[in-house]
């Protein structure tokens, strides 16, 4: 092969130049971008790995040339400048774009207002963070105005952020709480006010909850603790029978619960069924009550029948009729061994007593008051001197009614000595009872019937103690009958909401679309729920009103107002007592249904009526709750006292039928130790006890000295026990209706 001639080359040479210079830029170009790539990579790699190790591991980085990017959300705004500044320490920083986020700043929540306000002879104390925009001064004048007397404490602190919903409201009923309550401790906030006081009385306590209760601002919630002293039981009486009835407490008192366990395990082993009711209250005569009255009891058991009563220091036990007198003298003397110094025993073996309760019989002279069901009052039988008619008469008339009474009363001036105080005893009684009967012979007083008040006879039990004196028999045999109970009747506040919401669940109130305006077909809803509500005329409730989620939120709080306050004044409008009734809207808060629906909505379109007061949120037990609870329930269970002389037969039947059997000697408990056991019940068993409340009350200042003196010959009572406002002397018909246990034999001795 032949190379062409030198002149073809140089007739090309411009064209290999440009070849040679193409094919070096081309080569320049690669190396350029692979030294690019390799930039990039190295300080990718140098920036991430510095990122990490500085914790930022937010920030993603990435490379454009040159440029190092830096994006990504930045949990602060330091967090930022600190990814730029390790960005910045890895390359130059004129080579860092920045395209990372900071988040808006949170807001700031607002603190929890709150105030505590405590108010005693001391004075008024208030403690708490409000508002700024509350007026502190103005707030302090008002408190001032309350007790004026005596000085205002002031420890609030402000914080300038808006007011919650509702603050002023609260505030407003907090300082009428203060004003009403002169020794409280009042605890609120904007959604919630807890009020915790002393009241002088059960029926002050009652008031005050019913004026609180109707006072409370539309979507408030109150939380009421208002304890009342223990009543002031003068005497201090107590009565326990044992008769072809059964056994049973007539009266029962006790200075704590301690005592009041003693004297019930007692009761229990002596024959009581079910759980004795036994008032705790001040005017204890001695420390050994308990002690006493357990061995009366018991002494009572071992006659086989028969009265039992406590006066203060004077116990009068009353034989059955027919009991040996062997028996007596020996029961008789031993309880007199057993008394305490203080105590002084009158016993009474009485001859056998016929009454005929006509007035008129050949036998013993009779004084005879019926009362009938209706209310009239019939006098017959005998009055020593037209002066003790006159007396009589005048007294009935003026406990029963003028129009109610009519007297046929016979003179006899061979009476004994204090008939009159007798007869009058006598219808002080018969005023406890609905209809009955009471009949006065020479050596006893007998009163039977029925009553609506379950404490009728405790009270007929302290009547007839201290007016007859002691060593004086009387009996009651009265029976509790709800019919004649006015309040047992009534339906409790629970019901009342119940009865209101079920007629709502079966026919809504529906309103014209975007109007307060009631449905001509809710009509007959309305008026359902009046009648009801006329049936709760002391009952505090809040009419809500809620609407669905359409349309802007306050639109709907307005709408939802409206409704509830066209609710409320339907009710007045049927003559339904509206003032312990608030309206409230919540617009479309709560709801019960998918708002996504129409189903949904319509549902969630509603009216409830909810009791005020009712309190369930922070373990508060409520407190409204809470006034009217069962006393018993606080004291500790216990088991009858098993008798000495019947101990290896009771052992025999643990396992068997009876369970009394298994039962501890109540003496021989340690006295620092409260007993805590299972409540026996010898004839039904332990499902007497199954339903028991929980009692609610604050032991007074004023009970202190009475309780410690108790307390130092007594087992003291649990630790956290809670002491018990009662209403007097309160007896359980369960009690009633029970077989007697066994008179001993005639020739017991």
């Amino acid at each position: 092969m032949r190379l062409p001639p030198i002149p073809a080359f140089r007739n090309h040479m411009g064209l290999l130049n440009a070849g040679v210079f193409f094919a070096a830029a081309i080569v320049s170009l690669l190396v350029a971008w692979g030294a690019l790539r390799t930039i990039e990579s190295m300080s990718l790699l140098s920036i991430e790995s510095a990122l990490l190790l500085e914790g930022e591991e937010w920030a993603e980085v990435d490379t454009s040339g040159l440029q190092v990017i830096l994006s990504g959300t930045a949990p602060t705004e330091s967090a930022r400048f600190h990814a730029l500044s390790i960005a910045g320490s890895r390359v130059d920083a004129s080579r860092v774009i920045d395209q990372m986020e900071v988040p808006p700043p949170k807001e700031i929540t607002p603190p929890r207002f709150s105030v505590e306000i405590l108010r005693s002879e001391a004075g008024i104390s208030m403690i708490g963070l409000i508002p700024a925009a509350t007026d502190r001064d103005e707030l302090g004048e008002r408190i001032q105005k309350i007790d004026f007397t005596r000085a205002v404490t002031d420890l609030l602190e402000t914080a300038d952020y808006p007011e919650p919903v509702g603050w002023n409201a609260a505030l407003d009923y907090a300082l009428a709480a203060l004003e009403l309550l002169p020794r409280a401790k009042i605890s609120m906030n904007a959604d919630r006010v807890a009020i915790q006081a002393i009241a002088n009385s059960q029926i002050q306590k009652t008031e005050w909850e019913r004026r609180l209760r109707a006072q409370v601002p539309g979507g408030l919630r109150l939380s009421l603790d208002i304890s009342a002293p223990r009543p002031v039981i003068t005497p201090f009486t107590l009565r326990f029978t044992i008769d072809k009835d059964g056994a049973r407490f007539d009266a029962c008192t006790a200075s704590n619960d301690a005592g009041r366990t003693k004297i019930e395990a007692a009761g229990i082993a002596a024959g009581v069924t079910g759980r004795p009711t036994c008032t705790i209250g001040l005017g204890v005569p001695s420390p050994d009550w308990p002690d006493a009255v357990s061995r009366g009891i018991g002494a009572l058991r071992d006659m086989g029948g028969g009265s039992l009563t406590f006066s203060d220091a004077d116990v009068t036990l009353v034989a059955a009729e027919g009991t040996p007198q062997n028996t007596f003298d020996r029961v008789i003397g031993e309880l007199e061994a057993d008394l305490p110094d203080v105590f002084s025993l009158h016993s009474v073996l009485p001859d056998p007593v016929t009454i005929s309760g006509t007035g008129e019989s050949d036998g013993p002279p009779e004084f005879v008051a019926t009362r009938s069901p209706e209310g009239l009052v019939q006098l017959r039988g005998r009055v020593a001197d037209e002066q003790e008619r006159t007396i009589t008469e005048s007294f009935a008339r003026a406990r029963f009614g003028v129009e109610n009474v009519y007297a046929a009363m016979r003179l006899d001036p061979e009476l004994p000595r204090g008939w009159s105080v007798r007869t009058l005893a006598a219808l002080e009684a018969l005023a406890q009872l609905a209809n009955g009967a009471v009949v006065v012979q020479p050596v006893v007083v007998d009163v039977r019937g029925a009553t609506g008040d379950k404490g009728a006879s405790a009270e007929i039990s302290r009547i007839l103690s201290e007016k007859l004196g002691e060593a004086e028999d009387f009996r009651v045999n009265v029976r509790y009958e709800e019919k004649f109970d006015p309040a047992a009747n009534m339906p409790t506040p629970e019901e009342c909401a119940a009865d209101v919401n079920a007629t709502l669940a079966e026919s809504k109130i529906t309103f014209s679309p975007g109007s307060a305006e009631i449905e001509p077909s809710s009509a007959r809803t309305v008026d359902r729920i009046a009648e009801i509500l006329k049936r709760c005329p002391d009952v505090a409730m809040e009419v809500a009103g809620y609407t669905d989620s359409q349309g802007r939120e306050e639109m709907n709080k307005a709408l939802s107002q409206r409704r509830a306050d066209s609710v409320l004044s339907a009710l007045l409008a049927r003559r339904v007592l509206t003032s312990n009734f608030t309206a409230f809207g919540y617009g479309e808060a709560d709801p019960i249904a998918d708002n996504d629906t129409e189903e949904g909505r319509e549902a969630n379109r509603r009216i409830e009526f909810r009791l005020i007061g009712v309190d369930p949120v922070d373990g508060d037990a409520d407190t409204e709750a809470q006034a009217g609870a069962d006393p018993d329930a606080a004291m500790p269970a216990i088991r009858p006292q098993a008798r000495p002389e019947e101990g290896a037969a009771e052992g025999d039947e643990a396992e068997g039928e009876t369970p009394d059997a298994a039962a501890t000697p109540a003496d021989t408990q340690d006295p620092d130790e409260a007993t805590e056991e299972e409540v026996v019940d010898p004839g039904s068993g332990a499902d007497e006890t199954a339903g028991q409340e929980t009692g609610d009350g604050t032991e007074s200042l004023a009970d202190a000295d009475a309780a410690e003196t108790d307390n130092a010959a007594e087992p003291a009572p649990e630790a956290g026990e809670e002491t018990v406002d009662e209403p007097p002397l309160v007896v359980d018909p369960e009690l009633e209706g029970i077989r007697p246990q066994p008179r001993p034999d005639d020739n017991d001795g």
